[in-house]
């Protein structure tokens, strides 16, 4: 009995030390601190000869997690300025705290935002540090960099002729070499941009050509097969297959982009279409508001599919006029819309430039665009 007593005291001895020994600390990870960001320059404008070489080197400092710094995880994000890194292109990293962007790795950035050719934009640049698992994320500072792309050789090798022709049993010339112009012939919106607004016939196909009337030379698509290839797509010069058209009958905006080797295809149903023939009428006029108007003097010369031109008329300042696509017919018209400088179908009343003069005077269907040049 006295050594179950004298057990049950040491038990008891030993339950209690036990129980005033302090518990070991739980580890303490660091949250961390934002990182600073330094850029080596704040304006980027490199040349198409230093493509390969280092144009711009990002350093920031050690956010000090609570790890060793080859386990940090950093994200690099690249935006245009003002869209909060909405659209930001990210490089990520492990265990490094710079990075090095050559001349054709950022203008590739600046062109995939749809930027100009050696125009200046404003560029913002920020880190996002965490662990591994991505725990502990910290945002540094944005750094705004000044950049400006430079020009690359066009994906699609230009036509030397500066113009293109649209011809194919899907347009109202068909087949017949050389096409029918102005009508088929598309406009030059810039170096590398062709368009035009045509009457397709649904469910048929065309070529570009360079030079109307010549065969051996053709712009078309590898492989007219492709789903929705008629809507746009890739695009070469010399390929094996016509474009396949659409598969309704209506007008259609065609858009060559030789830059990057894309075309695009979409349905035009602005009211009145595209018209064969365009006059001026109006208290601006020298015809003044009789319709029929004299013509040729107030009718205008159609350069290519969607571009019309009236060489030189008078236009008296304080009076207005308007387009009619056929003479003599007040049911149909171009006039003014919300925006100057623009017309739309059934608008109001244009009013002539702020001076008496002879002006020369141009209409695009492309973008519904009305300029005057003063003689």
């Amino acid at each position: 009995m006295k050594l179950k007593q004298i057990l049950y005291t040491l038990l008891a001895g030993t339950v209690i030390l036990a129980s005033c020994e302090k518990a070991a600390e739980l580890p303490f990870y660091s949250t961390g601190k934002d990182p600073v960001l330094t850029a080596s320059s704040t304006t980027v404008a490199a040349i198409p000869a230093d493509s390969l070489k280092v144009a711009l080197t990002l350093s920031w400092s050690n956010p000090e997690y609570a790890t060793d710094t080859t386990n940090m995880k950093y994200i690099v994000q690249v935006d245009s300025s003002g869209r909060n890194f909405s659209r930001a292109v990210t490089r990520e990293l492990t265990g490094r705290r710079t990075i090095s962007f050559t001349a054709r790795e950022l203008n590739n950035i600046l062109l995939g935002y749809g930027f100009e050719f050696n125009k200046a934009y404003d560029i913002d640049v920020r880190i996002l540090s965490s662990y591994a698992n991505n725990n502990e994320r910290r945002f540094s500072n944005v750094v705004k960099i000044r950049a400006t792309p430079y020009k690359i050789p066009p994906r699609v090798q230009l036509p030397a002729s500066g113009k293109l022709f649209i011809v194919g049993d899907a347009t109202q010339g068909g087949w017949s070499n050389p096409v029918p112009v102005p009508s088929q012939e598309l406009h030059r919106v810039d170096e590398t941009t062709f368009a035009g607004i045509f009457r397709l016939n649904g469910g048929k196909k065309y070529l570009i050509l360079p030079e109307n009337g010549n065969w051996g030379l053709k712009y078309s698509v590898s492989n007219n097969t492709l789903p929705g290839l008629s809507a746009g797509g890739d695009f070469g010069f010399n390929a094996s297959d016509d474009f396949p058209g659409p598969a309704a009958d209506g007008f259609y905006r065609i858009v060559l982009d030789f830059q990057s080797g894309k075309f695009t295809v979409t349905p035009f149903n602005q009211q009145h279409g595209i018209p064969d023939n365009l006059f001026v009428v109006g208290g601006a006029t020298p015809g003044g508001w009789s319709n029929p108007v004299p013509v040729p003097s107030q009718q205008f010369t159609r350069i290519n599919s969607v571009v019309y031109e009236m060489p030189s008329l008078n236009l008296k300042t304080g009076e207005k006029f308007l387009l009619l696509p056929e003479n003599g017919n007040w049911g149909k018209k171009f006039g003014e819309g919300d925006k100057s400088g623009f017309i739309v179908p059934e608008g109001a009343d244009i009013p002539a430039p702020n001076a008496t003069a002879n002006y020369k005077i141009t209409v695009n269907f492309l973008d519904n665009s009305i300029k005057f040049t003063k003689l």
